[in-house]
């Protein structure tokens, strides 16, 4: 197994810090600041506590297996992310942002999962995939689910490598310059025992397809 190269080195960095004058809403992510009680099945109910909800316009997220036979190894693709609450994390171990992924995307308010999968692939990958070739990779998971009420769906499908064309990505800045990948299902799996993927979503999608397409 080869070493797992590093994620390009896309850095990120605060130039200003406004959430003394953040409002709660009509940001990427909203948060619903909550007042709450808890109500017991004996009809008892906890003293109201606080308690903060994230949101978002498009709350849930598709994430794709894209994967290939290669001399009779599976192949699947992953792509490098910036994630910058991984980057400006305040507590130890620090983290420099860039992760290695299976591509992932949200899911557009009245979208179907399925078409927001063919396009994130295209966007991602550079591959034009057709819905009826996408299936699904086991139930939708919580990822988060003290935080934010978003679902990943997951699915996979299987392309020919040499269709590949440039990634349309979707023009944000934490698109750009990202690096795709290659490699053997059995050595991503393997990255993901020793850390080197520590992104949750990328490593059940890759242990659920290994139980699907060994």
């Amino acid at each position: 197994m080869r070493p797992l190269p590093a994620p390009p080195a896309i850095r990120v960095a605060v130039v200003q810090d406004r959430s003394a004058e953040a409002r709660a809403l009509g940001g990427f992510l909203d948060v619903r600041r909550l007042e709450l009680v808890a109500r017991y099945p004996d009809g008892t109910e906890s003293a109201p506590f606080r308690y903060d909800v994230g949101a978002r316009v498009a709350l849930d997220a598709v994430v794709m297996a894209v994967h290939f036979i290669r001399g009779g190894v599976r192949h699947v693709y992953l792509r490098s992310a910036v994630r910058p609450p991984c980057a400006l994390r305040p507590a130890a171990p620090s983290h420099d942002g860039g992760l290695w992924e299976l591509p992932a995307g949200l899911v557009e308010p009245g979208e179907d999962p399925v078409e927001a999968a063919v396009r994130e692939i295209d966007e991602e990958l550079g591959f034009v995939v057709r819905a009826a070739a996408m299936a699904e990779l086991g139930p939708w998971t919580f990822p988060s689910g003290g935080i934010i009420g978003e679902r990943h769906l997951f699915f996979h499908v299987e392309v020919d490598p040499g269709a590949r064309t440039t990634p349309g990505e979707d023009g944000s800045a934490l698109e750009r310059g990202a690096a795709i990948l290659a490699l053997p299902l059995r050595d991503a799996l393997e990255h993901c025992r020793l850390g080197a993927i520590p992104d949750a979503k990328t490593e059940l999608g890759l242990r659920r397809l290994a139980e699907q397409r060994p």
